[in-house]
């Protein structure tokens, strides 16, 4: 099909739905219909049934109009991945992680197509008289914890944080970190980092 042609849409299922994601595009940028039309070399009727759903567009007229509105295709297509973008964990199948007596119990896995943007999340437990191991080097990317119960101690290169429960803390990862059990009872956390690291290498 040429970029100017018009598909018969009578008796077709529409499987894609990307009109509203491109009606959206092209009102952002101000342009008519005519004007998307005219540089993506197709009829203004063909970019108004595309824009409601009323067609799915051949790739090369999907191609251009992506190209004219400056649209990542990433973002067309992203709820039609193979892999759902609902992810759920069940308590009874977290898997889990030990440095010594202290456990990473994961809440979510990673995905491996976020790449740079992947995270990954935890319940930390850190006994009475113990601490993190991994962070003591440093790593790329950035944490977040919240102290969900217990007191704990963040050193961070040569300074050092106390932590309450209700606290929480960000920093750079980058840096050398551990995380210690400042109290008596058992420190429980949330952490988030980002990119994965524990995980992903089981």
């Amino acid at each position: 099909m040429t970029l100017s042609q018009e598909p018969d849409t009578k008796n077709k299922r529409i499987p894609y739905h990307f009109g509203e994601k491109l009606r959206a595009a092209r009102e952002h940028k101000g342009y008519t219909l005519k004007v998307v039309a005219q540089k993506a070399g197709v009829s203004e009727s063909l970019v108004s049934q595309i824009e409601r759903n009323h067609v799915s567009p051949a790739i090369d007229t999907l191609l251009t109009l992506a190209d004219v509105l400056d649209v990542n295709l990433e973002y067309l297509f992203e709820e039609y991945r193979k892999d759902r973008p609902v992810q759920i964990t069940r308590k009874d199948e977290r898997a889990t992680v030990k440095e010594e007596d202290t456990i990473f119990e994961e809440l979510g896995s990673p995905v491996s197509t976020d790449k740079e943007n992947s995270f990954e999340s935890y319940i930390l437990r850190i006994p009475a008289g113990s601490k993190t191991h991994r962070g003591s080097y440093g790593h790329i990317g950035r944490e977040f914890g919240f102290i969900n119960k217990g007191k704990a101690k963040l050193i961070y290169n040569s300074k050092e944080y106390i932590l309450e429960t209700g606290d929480s803390v960000s920093f750079s990862a980058t840096v050398p970190h551990v995380v210690e059990n400042a109290g008596d009872e058992e420190v429980e956390a949330i952490w988030f980092v980002t990119p994965a690291q524990r995980f992903v290498e089981r």
